[in-house]
């Protein structure tokens, strides 16, 4: 996506300057907190004047700002896996996701793995801190992965509000959920998703990117995909999933009356059961949730938010030494978080 094609949708979605009239719904920010979070720790080795990595900690607040600056919404969620998230999936597909943890990001600062880990719990810890001083709702629950929460949250805010709903984070699963409603801004690519950025970039409509996506494969969460098909060859042996929205029966169809002709068809439907779970484990229009889940959610939107606690926010701020990420932090905390609802 060229900065001019960025800006003329970005300006699109932030057309209405927030004012006191608007609801909290009208404009609502929902941020991947993990993935947010992860991301800054990798890449960012700042130390305060103890020493001590804050890297994931203050890169966290500093785009926290950021996105808040260039989104103008009404109102923010941060969601988080909770505890126990993957075993839902992990019950489907015991790979799922598998040896993720033990994946090191940042060998510069840290003497080995535990150092690393540890130094991850601390900043998690203390950013939870942090978020309840501001105007914002966090959000986890037990054996929920964010995905789903966002998911449900999203889909509750375009039907039951007409929300326009800007989704957070690098991971492609939640471009299944894009509409005239809610685009996906992609923090690894600066790209903001629509349903014509989805169709432009992978050759199907949103409503079947799930489809692409199970028949892919995602090597990160240790999901396979269909031996023999890529990228390229998807739009080759099923154009219909740039046309008109199909089910995963539908595509399984046309493989059992067309397995003669190509072998990929064949293979679909020798493992047809696999698909299946991959589906569900990625399918983010039904999300792996509790109806007491979904009912807590629900009534999350309805909450107030915390007010802003601008000398606690501070009194953390300067006991950590993040004067160095965020400067001038009073006035950060006025212009950032004063129109949030």
């Amino acid at each position: 996506m060229s900065k001019k094609e960025y800006l003329k949708i970005l300006n699109t979605i932030v057309e209405d300057e927030p004012t006191s009239a608007q609801n909290p719904t009208d404009r609502v920010l929902l941020i991947d907190g993990l993935n947010l979070f992860f991301r800054n720790f990798a890449v960012l080795n700042y130390l305060n004047s103890e020493g001590t990595h804050i890297g994931g900690l203050s890169g966290f607040l500093r785009s926290l700002g950021f996105l808040i600056n260039q989104f103008k919404p009404t109102s923010v969620y941060i969601i988080f896996d909770g505890p126990g998230s993957t075993v839902n999936r992990k019950n489907l597909v015991s790979e799922y996701k598998e040896s993720r943890d033990l994946i090191r990001v940042n060998w510069e600062v840290f003497d080995d793995k535990n150092d690393e880990d540890e130094a991850k719990f601390n900043q998690l810890v203390r950013l939870t801190h942090y978020l309840q001083c501001l105007p914002i709702k966090t959000i986890s629950l037990e054996k929920a992965e964010a995905d789903d929460i966002i998911a449900h949250l999203a889909t509750t805010l375009d039907k039951e509000y007409n929300s326009k709903v800007i989704i957070t984070s690098s991971d492609k699963d939640f471009l299944q959920l894009v509409n005239n409603n809610i685009t996906v801004y992609r923090p690894i690519e600066k790209a903001l998703y629509t349903p014509q950025t989805v169709f432009d970039k992978f050759g199907v409509l949103p409503e079947n990117f799930i489809i692409y996506k199970t028949l892919i494969g995602d090597s990160s969460d240790k999901i396979k995909g269909v031996k023999g098909l890529g990228p390229k060859k998807i739009p080759k042996l099923f154009p219909e999933l740039s046309l008109i929205p199909q089910s995963l029966d539908d595509i399984l169809e046309k493989c059992e009356n067309n397995y003669k002709d190509n072998i990929v068809y064949s293979r679909m439907l020798m493992d047809e059961s696999n698909i299946q779970k991959y589906y569900k484990i990625m399918n983010l229009h039904n999300p792996m949730l509790k109806d007491s889940d979904k009912e807590y959610l629900e009534e999350q939107i309805k909450e107030p938010t915390n007010e802003l606690r601008n000398k606690d926010f501070i009194d953390l701020y300067n006991r950590d030494g993040v004067g160095k990420v965020i400067r001038n932090v009073e006035f950060w905390l006025k212009n950032t978080f004063e129109n949030l609802k």
